[in-house]
């Protein structure tokens, strides 16, 4: 193939990638909606509310009934709903958790003025956001540099780090740094996260130590080509479906799902529960993150010692003939 040939067909090949890209990030954007989303209703009407929500889309919402609003402040702060529509005398009551999402948080709010008629229906914010970051968009503005991070350090270790043991050093080391400083940053300075600057630390530090290990890892097992498969799984599946600016149940399925299932999803959630819901529902994306660790560690670790076994028996001698 002549260089000619060859830059046309990388200029087509970056044309597929800038196709990709924007399908990825655009179409989840285009496509919000509730899917599913749990949320509660409680009063005398509750039964009348979940049905007229029943009929006006039946896979919007996962609809539990409670006892009453106490109940579902007490669901909230667990992270297990959304929000909840407190029926009674008047108006109906809405209570939401910005902090969980805002977007989420807004459509409730519109949605029970549609369902009252009322243009302002009382509103509780059970668990607000942050008064520094109302809308949401400094935390949904977090993700990406710390998978572009991760990723550009992944890169680094895998061609300028030959040894095995010191690209693994530097993983750790871009892990605790890089927790650190960044945790300054959105916690201290900007003051988009609520709650103990250690435990943010750990997260953002677990979040980036994780996407870097993925790529070294990929790359020591399966070359070059594990530094693209890498960035893909986290740029281009991970980032748009991490539901950092939204919620998985808006996003549509089963990306939403699977979103959660990668470390920028996990990363999100796990410091949404961490800031704001004393680590209510944090297993799920913690175990989410120390399982792709896990990974990338042990790929990096096998091809170690695949090198070293490679390297045993080149310098084996080959055994001398002895004369009859």
């Amino acid at each position: 193939m002549t260089i000619t040939r060859r830059a046309v067909a990388l200029g087509l090949a970056a044309t597929a990638m800038q196709a990709l890209m924007l399908i990825a990030f655009a179409w989840p954007a285009v496509n919000v909606g509730p899917r599913d989303l749990p949320i509660a209703v409680a009063g005398p009407a509750a039964t009348q509310v979940a049905e007229q929500l029943r009929q006006r889309d039946p896979d919007a919402f996962e609809i539990t009934a409670v006892a009453d609003a106490a109940q579902a402040r007490s669901a909230m702060a667990d992270n297990e709903i959304y929000g909840a529509v407190i029926t009674g005398n008047g108006a109906p009551q809405v209570l939401v958790a910005s902090a969980a999402s805002p977007a989420v948080a807004q459509q409730l709010t519109a949605l029970a003025q549609q369902l009252s008629g009322i243009p302002a229906v009382p509103v509780e914010d059970v668990i607000a956001i942050d008064p520094d970051d109302q809308r949401g968009a400094g935390f949904g503005s977090m993700v990406l540099p710390l998978v572009m991070s991760g990723m550009a350090a992944g890169v680094l270790l895998t061609l300028l780090i030959p040894a095995f043991g010191a690209r693994f050093a530097g993983l750790a080391a871009f892990g605790i740094a890089g927790g650190l400083l960044s945790t300054l940053i959105f916690h201290t300075w900007l003051s988009i996260l609520p709650g103990s600057y250690l435990e943010l630390a750990a997260i953002a530090g677990l979040a980036s130590f994780t996407v870097a290990a993925v790529i070294v890892g990929l790359a020591a097992a399966i070359g070059r080509p594990g530094l693209g498969l890498g960035a893909l799984t986290m740029l281009l599946v991970g980032n748009p479906f991490s539901a950092a600016t939204s919620a998985p149940e808006l996003l549509p399925q089963p990306w939403g799902t699977l979103g959660q299932l990668l470390p920028p999803g996990a990363a999100a959630s796990l410091l949404r529960s961490v800031a704001y819901f004393d680590g209510a529902g944090a297993l799920a994306p913690l175990t989410v993150l120390l399982a792709w660790a896990a990974a990338g560690v042990a790929l990096l670790g096998l091809a170690a010692l695949r090198s070293r076994q490679e390297a045993m028996l080149t310098a084996a001698p080959e055994p001398v003939a002895v004369p009859a």
